[in-house]
């Protein structure tokens, strides 16, 4: 490889003048002091350089330390090394390496950028802005940038994003400062700016590992997983030891379901920095994934505080807790966990149920019952609510929520309400107007309430003072679907799902355009998510209660599968699904055999005594299906499904008069798909 002196050092420290530069130039070629080993100080930083420009930011580091092993006492070498070891992140390991090009003679006025940068990876960000301000005007450009990143770190990401947006503007082809304002963009919510700024920063430098690795993380938000790995190994191409890119790149791959692509990137992350809690964090998720908790809890453990408050740490701890029998431990890291996202319906459902296993059933009740209350809720929450109404007594609201769990109904989709009083999020949304942290609690709260119109208003407000962010469109499509506005909603989520397509935005997604008459639409984003999220239960089971129903039964057996790989065997609405597509495909002993166990695990469920009583008439065994099809009528006596399996097997039985009533049940539900076979049988 071939490398200029001019730019690689430019890049390297900052430096904005040719003067400035041939006086390096000389530094290298001509003032290195005599010694037996300056030649291979020089060599070694020369390939540095080289390294550097080609984006190979490890082996020009490790180039740079060869240099300052050669000769401790070359300052220039020391500064390059503090370069390399900035751009990879290590604070402390570039500060000292800029003490020690000092103490070597190296211009003390050429590295306030440095320092500035050091002092702000170490968490000063006071400091990083008291050394910028110190800089010279000649590299100025690499301490504004620093300034900006130091000040959003202080609270102010107005300024910061103010002064980046302006460094760009005189110089679009600074790719750093391109990344530090995706990043910062990223982090305000701003995905349309992010994913500009990515763009940008690959077109200025598309060697750039930190480029490539914002391209991807704005690649993975916008279009998801899978898109977003070829983003990743480019990085990784280009240095292949970035322990952040590796990361990332691990997490990725996990979220895909690849664990072991995952735990080869874990190890190799390790392996540049031994001891990461980051890298224990994710062994430990795969542990866990795996079922194995001892295993999970020991190197969860070895994390130390690393990972310490991180939401997704505290969901992995309580879970293992959980499993190993702590409930008390898992509800104090489960209680922080609700407090600071109120809206995390899992982290809910595991607090409730660490609080029952507790005899806390009055906390498990007020923790749940927010996510109960909602139209969609899942059966598993309506059955947690429903036991801690049992140990308080309530057997009235008890029986209430085991209806709601048993029934194969569902109300459509809702916002989360928030706990807080609409007066009081009010006069928080008239204090800061435009600011979506304050506005969309309100919004919200708005809709709950009932006041669709004046939510609407408000989250238009909102979208219009945010263009570039997918939670003002999320809150805009939630007021819509409130108020009943189901074609508008899509259009909002839609436009949400442009720049951020994760899990909550593709469910709102899917069901606004399918309760909105648009079908086809729905089933091309649920396909396009499950393409990019191969491992998301909710889309694998959402795209195969689809598939069922549209009655292709081999493309559900595969998807449900899928999905009973991933949650395992107790889950009676993944067991009841198979066995329908089981016998739909005429294999009505296996069929069967899930129907008996999704029947052990919950018998009250109507969908699941409907599955077992097909699957016994699919056997031949009319006599054991009718007493079980008719429990599940009785259950679910407008199920137009349930019905027509009724009549079909009541005419089988030659119970004529059942068959038909049982037909004419079915013609009643206007969707009722099989309304010509359900007619014909009437007819006789």
């Amino acid at each position: 490889m071939t490398c200029s002196p001019d730019r690689s050092i430019r890049a390297l420290l900052g430096i904005g003048g040719l003067a400035i530069v041939a006086g390096m130039l000389a530094t290298i070629g001509g003032v290195l002091p005599a010694r037996a080993d300056a030649a291979d100080a020089k060599t070694k930083l020369a390939q540095a350089l080289a390294q550097y420009e080609g984006g190979h930011w490890t082996q020009a580091r490790e180039a740079a330390q060869a240099a300052t092993a050669a000769d401790p006492n070359y300052g220039l070498a020391q500064a390059v090394l503090a370069r390399t070891h900035l751009v990879l992140g290590e604070g402390g390991a570039a500060q000292g390496a800029i003490d020690r090009a000092m103490a070597a003679g190296f211009d003390p006025e050429r590295v306030h950028q440095l320092r500035a940068h050091a002092r702000l990876l170490q968490g000063d960000a006071t400091g990083a802005i008291a050394e910028a301000d110190k800089t010279p005007a000649r590299y100025r450009p690499y301490a504004d940038r620093i300034r900006a990143q130091a000040l959003a770190a202080g609270g102010d990401v107005a300024a910061g994003l103010n002064a980046l947006e302006g460094i760009v503007a005189r110089a679009p082809q600074d790719a750093a400062t391109w990344v530090a304002l995706g990043q910062m963009r990223m982090g305000a919510g701003d995905m349309v700016g992010a994913i500009n700024a990515a763009a940008a920063a690959v077109k200025a430098a598309p060697s750039s590992p930190d480029a490539l690795r914002l391209r991807a993380e704005t690649v993975r938000a916008q279009y998801g997983l899978v898109a977003a790995l070829p983003w990743f190994e480019a990085a990784l191409q280009r240095d292949p030891y970035g322990y952040d890119t590796l990361i990332e790149y691990a997490a990725t791959l996990g979220d895909a379901g690849r664990a072991g692509a995952m735990l080869d990137a874990v190890r190799r992350a390790m392996a540049v920095r031994p001891g990461s809690a980051q890298g224990y964090y994710l062994q430990a998720v795969l542990a866990a994934r795996a079922g194995d908790y001892d295993t999970a809890r020991s190197i969860l453990d070895r994390t130390g505080r690393g990972v310490a408050g991180v939401p997704g740490a505290l969901l992995l701890g309580a879970s293992i807790d959980l499993a190993q029998g702590n409930a008390g431990q898992a509800a104090v890291a489960l209680r922080e966990l609700v407090a600071r996202q109120p809206t995390n319906v899992t982290a809910r459902k595991l607090l409730a149920l660490a609080l029952l296993q507790g005899n806390a059933a009055q906390d498990a009740l007020d923790y749940i019952r927010p996510a109960a209350a909602r139209g969609d809720a899942d059966s598993y929450t309506l059955t947690l609510a429903a036991r801690a109404m049992e140990r308080l007594g309530d057997r009235a609201g008890a029986a209430a929520m085991l209806d709601r769990a048993a029934s194969p109904a569902r109300e459509r989709s809702s916002a989360f309400a928030p706990d807080e009083d609409l007066a009081m999020l009010a006069e928080d949304a008239r204090l800061t107007p435009g600011d979506p942290a304050v506005a969309v609690p309100y919004i919200r709260a708005l809709a709950a309430a009932g006041n669709t119109a004046e939510a609407v208003a408000a989250a238009r407000r909102v979208t219009a003072a945010n263009p570039g962010a997918p939670a003002a469109q999320l809150v805009l499509g939630d007021a819509l679907s409130a108020a009943g506005r189901m074609g508008e909603a899509a259009d909002a989520y839609a436009r949400a799902a442009a720049t951020r397509f994760d899990e909550a935005t593709m469910l709102r997604l899917v069901d606004a355009r399918d309760r909105a008459g648009q079908r086809a639409q729905a089933s091309a984003a649920l396909s396009l998510y499950l393409a990019q999220n191969p491992t998301s239960v909710a889309a694998l089971r959402l795209a195969g209660q689809w598939q069922a129903a549209a009655g292709e039964d081999a493309a559900a057996i595969d998807t449900l599968e899928r999905l009973r790989a991933l949650v395992g065997d107790r889950d009676a609405a993944v067991l009841a699904g198979l066995a329908n597509a089981y016998a739909g495909t005429g294999q009505p002993g296996i069929a069967q055999d899930y129907a008996a166990a999704a029947y052990r695990i919950a018998p009250a469920n109507p969908l699941v005594a409907d599955a077992l009583g097909w699957a016994l008439f699919a056997n031949d065994n009319i006599g054991a299906a009718i007493p079980v099809m008719a429990k599940a009528v009785r259950i679910a006596p407008a199920h137009a499904g349930i019905r027509w399996h009724m009549a079909q097997i009541a005419a089988a039985a030659g119970d004529r008069p059942a068959a038909i009533a049982n037909a004419r049940a079915a013609l009643a539900d206007k969707g009722f798909a099989d309304r010509a076979a359900a007619q014909a049988l009437i007819a006789g």
